[in-house]
């Protein structure tokens, strides 16, 4: 029922946002993640999760990341009941992981790797299995799913 609710109240949103990108004909000028399978999105999701956390202290990155990601929700079909404990845990342990490079460090003090450990991130076996999981249809696209009122008719 939980993902009925969410899949109403995102597609509203989702299709107004989708129905102006889409009447400006320029897909440079509109994000293309409505086309991606939600398995791309769900990953790209967790990736500016990871981004939003490591940059927080960076209020035009942290506010950018945040933004995306809730973009990205919109686009995404999966389990809206355990996926954000599942996210968090998992950009929680890659952005406590202790990365050292003793030659970057001597010049850059409190170099973190922040954006490295995303990268590792979005391209592990664990967001892999996560993704999995979470997703529902996972090679779906929301274009796919989407009904709009000229389509209906």
């Amino acid at each position: 029922m939980t993902n009925i609710f969410f899949c109403a109240m995102t597609f509203s949103a989702a299709f107004l946002f989708a129905s102006v990108c889409h009447a400006k004909g320029d897909q440079r000028d509109s994000p293309q993640a409505g086309a991606r399978t939600y398995a791309q999105n769900y990953k790209d999701m967790v990736l500016t999760t990871c981004l939003a956390n490591a940059y927080k202290d960076d209020p035009l990155a942290a506010v950018d990341a945040g933004s995306s990601v809730s973009a990205l929700r919109d686009w995404t079909s999966y389990d809206m009941e355990r996926a954000p404990d599942a996210v968090k845990a998992l950009v929680d342990d890659y952005l406590t992981r202790d990365y050292h490079n003793p030659l970057v460090e001597s010049e850059i003090k409190g170099v973190r790797f922040d954006l490295l450990k995303c990268l590792d991130l979005y391209h592990s076996t664990d967001l892999e299995v996560q993704m999995k999981q979470m997703v529902f249809d996972p090679e779906r696209t929301y274009r796919q799913d989407a009904t709009s009122p000229l389509n209906s008719k």
